[in-house]
């Protein structure tokens, strides 16, 4: 079953194209790696798979619900981490969880279920703001994870966490795997993404220009030498550190 389609995929913003025509489909129970760099659409993308922007054109479906014409039938079956993690500060982790749980209509079990599931139930009746980075993150994972979503999608989850914490998390991220939820994952390091996704999309000035398991794509661009994830991704979109102005 495909958990995720796009079918000519197109929006725009004042004249400029930010995501262009884009094809793709993700398989249930699949982790999905959709690389790029700033601005190549990334983020667009994912608004438009979850409901929250209309497509200028073209269409998607997620588990079977049209993202523009079946948006409330589409809500229970996605969660969603955005690298904003927009927690209320002065509440504890676990009513964090709790005002979302009446929210998503689940019981006070889930919260606990959760909390266990990301580590946080000894601190879960402390105030958020006593968090560290890498303890909201967790939380915000919680968050997305409540209603028992079929689809997660993940920005760039692990972004300016220390490398424990980011192990963490990719751990988490990888068991979601197992479990048979599909994961969107937007992510910068490289590294994360060959470890952790079946396959990966590679998305430049809005167009998908690869789209294979990194151990295809290696093969494929190292042309017999040996290759990295990010050495594709640089050939793909055409940016190093010299080429920035």
């Amino acid at each position: 079953m495909k958990a995720i389609e796009a079918f000519e995929l197109t929006r725009n913003f004042n004249g400029l194209c930010a995501v262009n025509a884009i094809d793709f489909s993700v398989e249930a129970g699949e982790i999905f790696g959709f690389l790029g760099p700033n601005g190549a659409g990334k983020t667009t993308t994912i608004r438009m798979l979850t409901g929250q922007l209309r497509p200028t054109s073209g269409r998607a479906e997620v588990m079977g619900c049209d993202v523009v014409e079946q948006r409330q039938q589409l809500k229970p079956q996605i969660g969603v981490v955005f690298d904003c993690q927009n927690l209320y500060e002065r509440m504890s982790g676990r009513d964090n969880l709790l005002f979302y749980a009446r929210l998503y209509q689940v019981g006070k079990k889930r919260v606990d279920e959760v909390l266990e599931q990301v580590g946080l139930v000894d601190r879960a009746r402390d105030r958020t703001k006593t968090y560290s980075n890498g303890m909201k993150q967790r939380l915000v994972i919680a968050r997305g994870l409540l209603h028992e979503p079929k689809v997660l999608f993940l920005d760039e989850p692990t972004r300016g966490l220390d490398p424990a914490v980011a192990r963490g998390i990719r751990g988490m991220i990888s068991e979601l795997g197992e479990q048979g939820i599909t994961v969107f994952l937007t992510t910068h390091y490289m590294e994360e993404a060959d470890r952790l996704s079946d396959r990966v999309a590679i998305i430049d000035q809005g167009r998908i220009v690869a789209l294979d398991t990194p151990e295809r794509l290696k093969t494929i661009h190292g042309k017999g030498k040996q290759v990295s994830l990010e050495d594709v991704f640089i050939e793909l979109t055409g940016r190093d550190f010299f080429s920035l102005e």
